[in-house]
């Protein structure tokens, strides 16, 4: 008989665990407790960026630049320069395990005044997993990784309009089936598609006696298909999102600028129903439902009716301040109702800009008894080239 050891496989393998263990854990990979909605894959809907993820992770309506891949990609269609690449460094979990990581790289090409392509690969490394027999001898180390690749379109309508389309592979490989036993046995990598689907508006206004904008964006993501870790097992749902966004942008004066903004995260997934010892259902909905289905009936299928269904939007709000286009300091506050995975922390974060190159840095401020992600650093590097429209 062989065991897998290590500190992050508690918390990803609980899509192929058995309930009681999963009980036993406290944490999910993406920083929430088990009261959040269970999926598969949670790391596609982890912050990558420095930029919103100083902002308290907000970034469906802010300016757009080559992260909107993950935030909005129908901002892409409003990016000035005709090139942009993003890549971005995270560890993750660093109170719990130490060589748990996500990065990301982005990239935006304009085609034309309304037409721009996007593409970014997220990968999302779960550490060194020992490996060993029933007599502790060691039998080598393995390490489960997932990653999803994307493109995206974006285009135009108007001039203060556009859409966004995307389309994604996922890959999740997070056991050496050679050494699997028992309830893990036959397990094998999960391979899944999926499309974003995003919209955003902007509009220039005058505001309290000042040039401004106000913006608004929307996106559904990871609308695709179930995954399944073995032949024999159940499949699981995509962490489809819907994220609803406003901002608003002040420039104060000739040097400085202010921007303030809000987002709304739903997770479009079921709700787990109240069982009987049997088995049957006596409150909410059967979560065992179609993909259209399950998206449809996340808002009204609670077992706690409207009150809870409130209970799953988390908010996101952020501000963030440059000076002459080159300075920027950030600040922002997630939070998600303890009873649906209990995420709450402040950001802080800043950002300096010099011709083509752009760096961000964040840190995350949260309960160091409380939460895993506490002292969580994200790094941003970017490059932005072509001439302007």
């Amino acid at each position: 008989m062989k065991f897998l050891t290590g500190g992050i496989a508690i918390f990803y393998l609980l899509v192929i665990l058995p309930a009681s263990v999963r009980a036993q854990t406290q944490a999910n990979s993406d920083g929430s407790n088990f009261g959040a909605l269970p999926t598969a894959v949670p790391f596609l809907n982890i912050a990558p960026d420095s930029r919103s993820g100083a902002m308290g992770e907000a970034g469906v309506a802010i300016s757009s630049d080559a992260n909107a891949n993950f935030w909005n990609p129908s901002k892409l269609a409003f990016i000035d320069d005709d090139f942009g690449i993003a890549a971005s460094y995270s560890p993750w979990l660093r109170r719990l395990v130490p060589d748990v990581y996500l990065s990301y790289l982005g990239f935006a090409h304009k085609l034309d005044d309304r037409n721009v392509i996007g593409a970014s690969v997220r990968y999302f490394n779960l550490g060194n997993i020992q490996l060993v027999d029933n007599n502790q001898l060691n039998q080598g180390t393995y390490r489960p990784n997932e990653y999803s690749i994307d493109a995206s379109l974006a285009r135009k309508f108007g001039d203060n309009f556009s859409l966004g389309l995307t389309v994604r592979y996922i890959h999740s490989d997070l056991s050496n089936a050679s050494f699997a036993t028992g309830a893990t046995q036959g397990i094998k990598p999960a391979n899944a598609f999926a499309a974003d689907i995003s919209l955003f508006y902007k509009k220039p206004m005058e505001q309290f006696g000042t040039d401004g904008i106000f913006s608004f964006g929307a996106n559904i993501s990871n609308i695709g298909t179930k995954v399944k870790y073995s032949e024999a097992g159940p499949s699981y749902f995509l962490p489809t999102n819907l994220k609803l966004g406003v901002a608003d942008t002040w420039n104060i004066d000739d040097y400085s600028q202010l921007t303030a903004t809000v987002d709304f995260n739903k997770l479009l997934v079921p709700s787990p129903p109240l069982r009987d010892a049997n088995g049957f259902v006596i409150a909410g909905r059967d979560d065992n439902v179609s993909v259209p289905s399950g998206v449809f009936g996340s808002f009204s299928d609670a077992p706690g009716g409207f009150k809870e269904e409130m209970r799953e939007i988390s908010i996101a709000s952020g501000l963030e301040y440059w000076y002459n286009q080159q300075f920027a300091l950030r600040a922002g506050y997630f939070y998600e109702n303890p009873s649906k995975g209990g995420r709450q922390y402040a950001t802080l974060g800043v950002g300096l800009k010099y011709d083509i190159y752009k760096f961000d840095f964040s840190y995350l401020a949260a309960n160091q008894k409380n939460s895993p992600l506490a002292n969580t650093l994200r790094i941003t590097l970017g490059i932005s080239f072509g001439s302007k429209k």
